[in-house]
């Protein structure tokens, strides 16, 4: 059995239950927009309540900019809900409301860049396609480079490698890695002695060599990260003073507001906040 075999029975055995691997492939659009940098834990009811109020594309087109940053919620980067509806409309409008099945037409889309193309194509339609994030980057260079971390760019050579990696079973695989990588071989605290490539793996067999771990966000309190999400929680709630946005530094609170608004998430006054 080779590797890539191991790796894709240890995943049809212990792979997640999660509910978009049985979605239909607007449902996989969907998680893979709310997926990007938020844990699965908080994308399943988000994802739930958004497949029940906007089941196609077409639903969730005719939907207004403020209904839409307000079902987002708290899931973190909302300009991603915009570009979500966005690629909505493009698809309803001009793909007769159906998901399209090319890497060329999802890049195409607003929001959707090299991963996410490649990660419908691949859990949508089970198309060979080379799906990299985070979690399979750290697989593929511990098991084949040797590096306990990958680079923080995605360089060519990186590319085609994980290219040349993929089996004939191109979907499961694509799922198979990224299970992996979020299950067994994490960042820091890898279960080695549970992985399917333990044999193989060339960190393990240089005796697991330190790397730099990838940069990661910075702090969270007192940055324009926590101010933003203090703005858009309190203009979910409908339209607010700004005065009465509890916010410590006024000049910080403006630019974040001054921000957002350029984004098209909330239109500002002299004196309030509102959705757009």
């Amino acid at each position: 059995m080779s590797d890539q075999d191991s790796v894709i029975e240890w995943f049809i055995e212990n792979q997640r239950d999660l509910p978009w691997r049985k979605s239909t492939p607007w449902g996989v659009f969907v998680s893979e927009f709310m997926l990007q940098q938020t844990p699965v834990n908080r994308v399943l009811p988000k994802w739930h309540e958004w497949m029940e109020r906007w089941p196609s594309p077409t639903h969730l087109a005719a939907a207004a900019s403020s209904d839409v940053i307000k079902a987002w919620d708290r899931l973190g980067y909302p300009r991603r809900a915009l570009r979500l509806h966005e690629s909505a409309q493009v698809i309803s409008q001009h793909h007769g409301g159906e998901v399209p099945t090319t890497y060329e037409a999802l890049l195409a889309l607003p929001g959707v860049g090299d991963y996410t193309a490649g990660a419908i194509l691949s859990f949508a339609f089970g198309q060979r396609a080379v799906v990299l994030d985070t979690n399979v980057r750290r697989v593929i260079n511990r098991w084949h480079v040797g590096a306990e971390f990958p680079t923080t760019s995605l360089s060519k050579a990186e590319r085609a490698l994980a290219e040349e990696l993929i089996p004939e079973r191109s979907a499961l695989w694509a799922g198979a890695t990224m299970e992996l990588g979020a299950l067994i071989c994490t960042s820091k605290k890898p279960a080695c002695e549970e992985c399917p490539l333990r044999a193989t793996c060339a960190w393990r067999c240089a005796g697991y060599p330190a790397g730099t771990p990838m940069r990661t966000q910075g702090k969270w309190h007192g940055s324009d990260r926590q101010c933003r999400g203090t703005i858009m929680a309190a203009i979910r709630k409908g339209e607010t003073h700004i005065a009465a946005i509890s916010w410590p530094d006024a000049e910080q609170l403006q630019r974040c507001i001054v921000d957002l608004e350029r984004e098209k998430l909330l239109v500002a006054s002299t004196s309030h906040v509102r959705l757009p």
